[in-house]
């Protein structure tokens, strides 16, 4: 084998070979999630709190990392796994697949992040045709032997050797219609057996080898094929879902095995500490005896709630309460346990911190706070922007006349509605022609992930809220329903037939609701989400009808605004949506888009003024739009009274305002035809054509328009200069800055603000009235921010338009390139997330750092702020936080999420200050 070079280890001056890749679970702990993974730290964590673990140890990320860089293991791995082999061997007393009473193990994925169901697992491993024999004897049970044996050729078939898995489950099926019977543990032992042989028959066809008797062979074999899945389709898809970087690697986690299937005392089960979809204290998760792991998650037989075990096993059940409450008060948070009872001996598989929906989210960092077992800082860490969105969408309407038809277990809450589809290619498929579905399977399985994806919600017949729809669908925020055992699906006729015989064919509308777990046929209403009654002032923490998830959203707020140092304003166009905003926290107006108040009855007036032959003509439209534009102005001042109202002076180039060139094009052409008077439309005409651009983004538009067209920028700067004068006398405290858009150079901004000097002087001598209007520019050409330094000379502030800075440092047209080629480039990996959506930090972000940087050193009282769509983006408030704005500016409705994320970035880099 050849020497292996670890590019980690070359850039650190460390050699592979001094690289330690094998950890013992007693080595480690839950702070080595780097090193160790997830899976692989947690268990080291029990073991080191005394907890029952099977002992075993831990492949690195580093190992892994070595491998996908070189396509070798590195060379010190074989020796280090035979290491930890050899002491594991001599605790259990036993070797790995040897004849008589066999060591087993299993070899599990464990990255960083949870990445439920994404990677691979295998159970079994050190069973072979004869240890399997030991395995009988030493169990005093042959039925269990021979489970677990086709167990192992099954999951090592698939995820190993890459046989088509639907090839196994073909055979199992065939075996209990054979034998008449409807679940697995109806098949005895015999059937086993033959089952076992069939396996092999399929992995001898479809591999061309015999399934491996070599217990080191499996292992290892195993070990590479964790390795393998981290850059599996559906991984890197969940991960470019999920925003988890590509470059992790998994680590591999090597337990000794301890069965669920060796009767009715044994079982395995998955539970939370608190109840995932909810939040709320009590006793929460699902069992099912006689039976492993891979069963509970994969919802191929319904399991009973974790409360019954009470009733099956009270001795197993009182000791995992005890270690439940260890657990979530060592963590402090919820945790997510899977745990396995052997004969009545209760062993601990695997904890961590589970996936919560937004609504447990937020009531469980209340809780914990009230608990006092974290504080305010640590809750706020505890949620985010994403799932404050989530509960602010609808949900649907109580007193709707719709049809129940089912109801199942609610795993992930939300309204959806949708046309069914049964299966993920559809689900794809029909999203992207802009339908809205609804996926339907009897129960997802990791190659389903592209569908749930697409998909409004999902909603299958089998399974818990410890499916693996369940876990996904409460990661990705997706509307679920799990188990609705009554509705019978039909994935290969494309049909779900519900109670009273009634068929759901593919292409019919369904409803689910995720927070009762009801079915509904047909499209149901939505009604508002109680969080946004909240936020709109009609619904009151405290009051006797106030929602407890109102209450916990209101306290985040509250812990959010009382540590965030940036503040929150609105991209707001009317007095309308001002209040709005003003209601959902705004601290002013960030961006008032003043051309959308030309559309409507104004249009004519803008035809006049752009068809203008004369100074008089001009002059006589602007007067005419002057005190249109006063009192836009007035009623925005009134609605924001006392907070700061951003106005951008016009914007969008001219001909925008004019109609269409074909159909004006058409409607010309066919007065000539008819000899009818078309002087006006044939002069409109003749204005398309002169202003028309092939790429107006980057042509007459911003300071260009008012520096070609005299007296536009005058004209609304006096409506505005009038506006405030005419509030202020009304004792009210109008704030108004005026921003020039596009400035490319400093030469612009300061030629249009001398202008707009001279008219805010000339309306404070004709009102008796001081104005303070700051002006300021928006910075959104790479100049600009290039030459910041020289523009803060004449501006006293600057709002970072980033929409159009990351057009044009990217060279895109957002109009085209999100609809052409992006969804290839997110597919590619180019992209992690739209450049459009979250900040590209390191090329337009680093422009808005030297751009501030620049401005300030300049002028240092200059005030920072950003209007593009990244202000209401969480990711990018924190990237706003740490280059230091004053401000973000967003849509009223993401008000609340940039509030809290801005109290969120405060924290966490106060958090990474005192590190």
């Amino acid at each position: 084998m050849s020497e292996n070079k670890d590019p980690r280890a070359a850039r650190s001056g460390t050699s592979v070979e001094s690289v330690k890749f094998v950890y013992d679970f007693t080595e480690g702990n839950k702070d080595l999630k780097d090193l160790l993974g997830g899976k692989g730290a947690n268990l080291a964590e029990m073991t080191n709190l005394g907890l029952p673990v099977p002992p075993g140890f831990t492949i690195t990320t580093e190992a892994c990392k070595v491998y996908l860089d070189s396509g070798e293991e590195p060379a010190a791995l074989r020796d280090e796994v035979s290491a930890h082999l050899e002491a594991l061997e001599q605790r259990m007393g036993k070797k790995l697949g040897q004849a008589d009473d066999p060591l087993l193990v299993s070899v599990r994925s464990g990255a960083k992040f949870s990445m439920p169901g994404m990677m691979d697992t295998v159970l079994n491993i050190g069973l072979s045709d004869k240890s399997v024999q030991g395995l009988a004897e030493q169990a005093g049970d042959d039925r269990f032997a021979w489970d677990s044996y086709r167990r192992l050729i099954q999951m090592f078939g698939k995820t190993v050797l890459g046989v088509d898995g639907e090839l196994f489950e073909d055979a199992l099926e065939a075996a209990k219609a054979a034998k008449k019977v409807t679940v697995d543990t109806e098949l005895e032992a015999a059937d086993l057996k033959k089952l076992v042989t069939k396996f092999k028959k399929i992995v001898k066809t479809e591999c061309g080898r015999d399934f491996p008797q070599d217990p080191r062979e499996q292992m290892d074999l195993a070990i590479k094929a964790v390795f393998d899945s981290w850059n599996g389709d559906r991984a890197k898809l969940y991960r470019r879902q999920e925003r988890i970087p590509h470059d992790l690697g998994t680590a591999v986690n090597v337990c000794s095995m301890v069965f669920g299937n060796l009767g009715p005392d044994s079982g395995t089960g998955v539970a939370f500490t608190r109840d995932p979809a909810s939040g709320h204290q009590g006793v929460y998760g699902d069992y099912l005896q006689n039976a492993q792991g891979e069963d509970v998650v994969a919802g191929i037989r319904n399991t009973v709630p974790l409360a019954e075990l009470e009733r099956i096993d009270k001795k197993s059940y009182d000791q995992l309460m005890q270690i439940m409450e260890t657990l979530e008060n060592h963590y402090k948070d919820l945790c997510d346990i899977e745990f396995t009872i052997e004969r009545g001996r209760l062993w601990m598989l695997q904890t961590r911190v589970g996936k919560r929906t937004a609504g447990a989210a937020f009531r469980i960092a209340t809780q914990l706070v009230d608990q006092g077992l974290i504080d305010e800082a640590e809750a706020l860490t505890r949620v985010n922007g994403a799932q404050l969105a989530q509960l602010m969408f609808p949900r649907f309407g109580e007193s709707a006349k719709v049809e129940q038809v089912g109801r199942g277990i609610a795993a992930s809450p939300g309204a959806a509605v949708g046309k069914a589809v049964f299966d993920s290619y559809t689900a794809v498929k029909w999203s992207r022609s802009g339908e809205k579905v609804i996926l339907i399977r009897r129960e997802t399985n990791p190659d389903d992930l592209d569908g749930m994806i697409a998909a409004e919600g999902i909603l299958t017949s089998r399974g818990g809220k410890t499916s693996h729809a369940a876990v996904v669908a409460r990661g990705m925020g997706k509307t679920c329903v799990c188990g609705a055992e009554e509705l019978e699906v039909d994935t290969k006729r494309r049909r779900m037939t519900v109670p009273g015989g009634h068929v759901v064919e593919e292409g019919d509308v369904v409803s689910i609701d995720g927070s009762s777990g009801k079915v509904y046929l047909g499209e149901v209403p939505v009604v508002p989400s109680p969080v946004v009654e909240y936020f709109e002032g009609r619904m009151h923490p405290g009051a006797d009808d106030a929602d407890e998830l109102v209450e916990a959203v209101h306290r985040m707020m509250a812990f959010a605004d009382r540590k965030r140092r940036l503040r929150v304003r609105a991209n707001a166009d009317n007095a309308e949506d001002a209040l709005r905003a003003r209601r959902f926290g705004a601290q002013g107006i960030g961006l008032c888009r003043t051309e959308h108040m030309f559309l409507g009855d104004r249009r004519e007036l803008v035809e006049r003024l752009i068809l203008a032959d004369t100074q008089e003509e001009r002059e006589e439209s602007l007067k005419a739009l002057l005190p249109l534009q006063k009192k836009d102005f007035v009623e925005l001042f009134e609605a924001m009274d006392g907070l700061p109202v951003t106005i951008r002076l016009l914007d969008p180039p001219l001909h925008e305002f004019l109609p269409d060139i074909t159909e004006l094009s058409v409607r010309v052409a066919l007065a000539e035809s008819r000899q009818e008077p078309h002087e006006n439309e044939l002069r409109l005409l003749q204005a398309v054509h002169r202003l028309h651009e092939q790429n107006p983004m980057l042509g007459l538009r911003g300071v260009r328009l008012g520096l070609v067209i005299p007296g536009l920028f005058t004209m609304q700067v006096r409506a505005i200069a009038e506006a405030a004068a005419e509030r202020r006398n009304a004792k009210g405290d109008p704030r108004a800055e005026i921003m020039i858009p596009l400035v490319g150079t400093v030469q612009e901004l300061e030629i249009v603000r001398e202008e707009a000097d001279k008219v805010i002087v000339e309306v404070e001598e004709a009102t008796g009235t001081r104005l303070k209007l700051a002006i300021g520019t928006m910075i959104e050409l790479p100049r600009a921010a290039l030459t910041a330094g020289q523009i803060a000379e004449a501006a006293e502030f600057f709002s970072f338009g980033t929409n159009d800075l990351t057009q044009t440092v990217w060279g895109f047209s957002r109009d085209d390139v999100e609809a052409s080629f992006f969804t290839a480039y997110l597919e590619k990996g180019i992209f992690g997330v739209s450049p459009f959506e979250t900040i590209d930090k390191d090329g337009v972000g680093s422009l808005v750092k030297s751009a501030a940087k620049a401005g300030r050193a300049t002028r240092p009282d200059l005030k920072l702020g950003v209007c593009g769509e990244h202000g209401g983006d969480p990711e990018s408030v924190h990237f706003f936080h740490e280059v230091g704005l004053d401000y973000v500016s967003c849509s009223p409705f993401r008000i609340p999420v940039a509030r809290l994320e801005a109290g969120r970035a405060a924290v966490t880099s106060a958090g990474s200050d005192h590190r």
